[in-house]
């Protein structure tokens, strides 16, 4: 196609897509490929059907096809269904069968062994609060010991003063009366005493001297009672207090019970020191039996924590096992070896072993030693003396014999027996005379 050039004079023209498909064969392919790709057409579908795309382009597009796909079936879950905890059915094999026997046995033998191991020490804890803990500590002390009870006879707010609320004097009296048994008494008391004391004669200020003697026959009447009756009784001072003007009531009291009790035969346990700081003032905290720092003491600063109970009960335990082992000392080990069977209970028709082609039976080893314990038994330092004179050492040539003084005197060296070594040796450290 020839394109006239335009005269400078006239208008320039605008040529339209449609005007060039009609005048220009050239351009004509190229619309038809942009007329393809406005109506969707593809490659792949022109090559399949060169005139698809004109039945295309007149044809409605077809509505769209939901085309669902398969739903797989879930599998089902199977939870299992609960247990419940019932009777175990008895198994079939004769293993099992012995085994459930022996667990009977073990199970039914248990009540049977406590029932077997009866109380037959019996230890009387008297007093106010502060005996009640006391009390707790022991039974928790003597849990390796099941012949030993602790009896539980204190009375909480109670104390010496007050007779009107608790009479401690009736109240001992009556207990020694019952016929309980009774191998050991431990005394707590003071705790609630820092009143006014009421008798026959009138009433007395707290720590007046007239309050001090009656309060002294008290302490003195009771602990005759169980020297009376040949029961040991240990008083147990009072602790140090939070409060400084009630520990020097306590501090007072213990006075009293020391020099009072002792009169009566009653052995007085001081446990001052053991609750207090190195400068002797409270301390809520400090060690334990074990050494560890723990907190003994309660918020109000007068009772004891668990721990400190059983502290308290340190100091008391020696005694009571002292007096328990005197009483009823403890059972030798048992000895795990068979007797072996002697010449007259055998057959005398049965021939010996070795011509039975057995093997002889060996003799049972001996049961080895006992282990021996980490520590020896923890002996108080305020407790009586066991030496004579409370002399912790005698000197060795007073109970030497005179063979082995002689003996010394005969091996004795050269420098010894002639008062210094020989002149000019190497130890010879004497000034030269001029």
């Amino acid at each position: 196609m020839k394109i006239k050039p335009r005269h400078p004079g006239q208008p320039r023209r605008r040529w339209s897509l449609w005007r060039g498909l009609r005048s220009g064969s050239t351009a004509r392919p190229i619309a038809l490929a942009i007329l393809l790709s406005l109506v969707g057409g593809t490659s792949a579908l022109a090559q399949a059907d060169p005139f698809a795309w004109f039945t295309h382009l007149f044809q409605p597009n077809p509505p769209p096809s939901h085309v669902m796909k398969p739903i797989r079936p879930r599998s089902e879950i199977h939870r299992a269904a609960p247990k419940h905890y019932s009777a175990r059915p008895k198994p079939s094999s004769r293993s099992g069968e012995k085994a459930i026997e022996k667990a009977d046995d073990k199970t039914a033998a248990k009540p049977s062994e406590k029932a077997a191991v009866a109380p037959t020490y019996f230890v009387a804890v008297l007093g106010d609060s502060l005996a009640q803990m006391l009390a707790q500590g022991l039974t928790e002390a003597f849990a390796d010991r099941p012949e030993v009870a602790i009896l539980h006879k204190a009375k909480e707010n109670s104390g010496l003063v007050r007779d009107d609320f608790y009479d401690w004097t009736k109240a001992a009296q009556d207990l020694l009366a019952s016929g309980e048994k009774i191998d050991f008494a431990v005394m707590l008391i003071g705790s609630n005493d820092r009143q006014t004391l009421r008798d026959a004669n009138g009433a007395y200020e707290p720590r007046s001297p007239q309050w001090e003697d009656a309060y002294a026959r008290r302490i003195e009447t009771i602990a005759a009672m169980f020297r009376d009756k040949k029961i040991p009784l240990i008083w147990v001072g009072l602790p140090v207090l939070k409060s400084e003007r009630l520990s020097a009531d306590a501090s007072a009291f213990n006075e009293l019970y020391r020099e009072n009790a002792a009169k009566a035969g009653a052995t007085f346990v001081d446990v001052w020191e053991a609750f207090a700081d190195d400068s002797g003032q409270y301390n809520a905290n400090g060690p334990d039996i074990n050494g560890q720092i723990v907190r003994l003491r309660a918020s109000d600063g007068i009772h004891f924590t668990r721990a400190g109970a059983r502290k308290l009960a340190h100091f008391i335990e020696p005694d009571i096992r002292r007096n328990l082992d005197e009483v009823s000392p403890p059972a030798p080990p048992e000895i795990t070896n068979a007797p072996a069977p002697s010449d007259a209970e055998a057959p005398a028709s049965e021939p010996p072993a070795e011509t039975q082609g057995e093997a002889a039976v060996e003799p049972v080893p001996p049961a080895p030693p006992p282990p021996k314990p980490i520590a020896g038994p923890i002996l108080p330092l305020t407790g009586p003396a066991l030496a004579p004179g409370a002399a912790l050492a005698t000197k060795m040539d007073a109970q030497r014999p005179p063979a082995d003084k002689a003996r010394l005197r005969t091996d004795q060296t050269p420098q010894e027996s002639t008062g210094g070594p020989p002149p000019g040796r190497a130890d010879d450290f004497a000034w030269p005379r001029p």
